[in-house]
């Protein structure tokens, strides 16, 4: 017999090995992470909680999709997931079919993540996915695994000249690599609940089981294992926009895997190094959250207008270049006057001071501390 070429044609397919003196003090400082965030949001109020989840899931829906190069509605994505939250947003935007579709499908799965994974939920979030029977203009089996004698390639590059990064097992073998997926999935396990998350990522990737859709379900059940390593349903962090912001090593790291035989330590690695790194950008967005509404509680005897509440909470959340009073009046839509008057009170009243900048124009900014 040749060679094996791809990882599912190795006899022990798909019992994967890992170095564990090589994961150790890495997934050891990822929990210690992933806690110390569970911990710093249990002790924040229900509101800040709910806040921190609504952008948390809305960016895992829209960067999950942009994985794929789809780019969703924010607005739409961001009102369903409030909905499902039970949070009234105000002047929200209205939701469409597709985009409760793909919400419904994360929140079945953070929501449920301790019921059992089986052929029909997973057919029920293919077809949200899919709801017209169609992947672009193409028809493609929906709510079923893949048919055909066709091989499912993952391939890129211009017709006549592509590039196959990996071909999925048969369509005849699919149902029974299903079978053994769903057992593992289901099953109590010795393995680390978060190495378990990435084995099950780097496994149901590699069975490919539908005609279309396969990365979106693959990150939606990494995020439902997640939730059961979190012990809790609310979503502080975006695995999705931490691939997204590594999408060339991704899909790098995943193509190597699939080559190189069922030792899957370099994959662990990065997957465990990808998820440390959504963790520090929520645990830095939260500090920030915190820090903000300290700010607040100190300031929260002065009388501020509207436009200064306005640009206090802009600096707040992320403010491009310098703020001068120019920037003010255009932003508020005021003078120039206007503008200087409403900086100069806020210097008075030690919410703002000018930068130590050189140059012509004067720059101001928050006394955070």
């Amino acid at each position: 017999m040749a060679h094996p070429v791809w990882i599912w044609q190795y006899a022990q397919w798909p019992h994967f090995c890992w170095n564990d003196s090589s994961l150790i003090g890495l997934l050891a400082r990822v929990h210690e992470k992933q806690g110390r965030l569970v911990g710093m949001m249990d002790s924040l109020g229900f509101e800040t909680q709910s806040a921190s989840s609504l952008d948390a899931l809305t960016e895992d829906v829209l960067r999950n999709a942009e994985i794929e190069g789809l780019l969703l509605n924010k607005e739409h994505i961001r009102s369903s997931v409030a909905r499902h939250l039970g949070i009234d947003l105000s002047g929200a935007a209205g939701t469409d079919h597709y985009s409760e579709g793909v919400v419904q499908v994360l929140m079945d799965a953070v929501n449920h993540a301790d019921e059992p994974l089986t052929e029909e939920r997973l057919f029920n979030w293919h077809s949200a996915l899919f709801p017209t029977g169609r992947s672009g203009i193409t028809p493609i089996t929906v709510s079923a695994y893949r048919t055909g004698d066709e091989p499912m390639l993952v391939v890129s590059g211009a017709m006549g000249r592509e590039r196959v990064h990996y071909e999925a097992p048969p369509s005849d073998r699919v149902t029974e690599e299903m079978r053994k997926f769903l057992q593992w999935f289901n099953e109590e396990s010795p393995v680390d609940d978060l190495l378990k998350a990435g084995i099950a990522h780097l496994w149901f990737v590699n069975i490919h089981p539908f005609d279309d859709g396969n990365g979106r379900l693959t990150r939606t059940l990494t995020d439902m294992l997640l939730a059961r390593a979190d012990g809790q349903p609310k979503r502080f962090y975006s695995m999705s926009a931490a691939i997204l912001r590594n999408k060339n090593s991704y899909y790098d790291t995943l193509e190597y895997t699939g080559k190189h035989g069922l030792d899957i330590t370099q994959w662990l690695m990065w997957f465990l190094q990808t998820l440390e790194y959504a963790i520090d950008t929520a645990h830095e967005r939260t500090t920030q959250v915190l820090h903000k509404a300290l700010f607040w509680q100190r300031h929260r005897d002065k009388v501020l207008n509207d436009r200064q509440i306005k640009m206090i909470n802009r600096l707040w959340d992320g403010f491009e270049g310098k703020l001068s009073t120019g920037k003010w009046a255009k932003m508020t839509k005021s003078s120039q006057a206007t503008a200087l008057r409403d900086i100069q009170d806020l210097e008075a009243k030690g919410i703002l001071r000018k930068t130590d900048d050189k140059g012509r124009n004067v720059g101001y900014e928050l006394i955070k501390g």
